[in-house]
């Protein structure tokens, strides 16, 4: 199976884009917003889904990890495919994605071609309770993803970390993890980079409206 993808553009269609590696081209199926920031000769390192059917195999290509994980989390519901679920990331960033899911957003997600109102509804209602912790936490992800790489760890960084913190505390006072994700998705936006205390008195307070 492949995992990821190093080499340069060499061309781009309307819905995948050609890598060449070391002579060999591969077609890599990816997101429009992902193709949006590409063009032939660009240096490129994507991380790849692959899907292994009787009559063909297809490589998706990511960003990041966590798009990745996203482009996997959507396929879990019924109703959404690998075409869906790309059509999803090309509207929204992992980052984006998160966020409307944890504050019920589910018309953000419509926005997405071959999205309807239900299967929207059914997107956020389904994931928003499945890992309320990893839909805040990757709301700074990419933000914080140089320091986490500077100091030569794989832990999550200092800003996600807080977040997941934040949540768990909610939590531990008694409110559920739905609640807690929406609120300190909130606070996570408002206060950007805010250590674990600032989000738990804001989460607190969006709580109380």
């Amino acid at each position: 199976m492949i995992g990821k993808l190093k080499g340069k553009v060499d061309a781009i269609g309307e819905s995948f884009l050609i890598v060449d590696v070391h002579g060999v081209g591969y077609e890599v199926q990816a997101s429009t917003r992902t193709l949006r920031n590409l063009k032939p000769g660009d240096d490129v390192s994507l991380t790849i889904d692959t899907h292994v059917r009787e009559d063909a195999i297809r490589l998706f290509g990511f960003q990041s990890e966590f798009e990745r994980n996203w482009f996997r989390t959507l396929q879990s519901i019924q109703g959404v495919g690998a075409k869906v679920a790309l059509s999803v990331l090309g509207i929204l960033s992992p980052q984006d994605l998160a966020s409307a899911i944890a504050l019920g957003n589910s018309a953000a997600v419509e926005e997405a071609p071959g999205v309807g109102k239900k299967l929207a509804l059914r997107i956020v209602a389904e994931l928003k309770d499945k890992a309320p912790a990893l839909a805040v936490a990757g709301l700074h992800v990419s933000g914080a993803a140089g320091t986490a790489q500077g100091a030569g760890s794989s832990a999550m960084p200092p800003a996600g970390l807080a977040a997941a913190e934040a949540i768990s505390a909610l939590t531990n006072l008694g409110y559920n993890p739905a609640q807690a994700s929406a609120a300190i998705a909130v606070a996570a936006r408002e206060l950007e980079g805010a250590d674990t205390a600032a989000l738990i008195k804001r989460g607190l307070k969006e709580l109380a409206r």
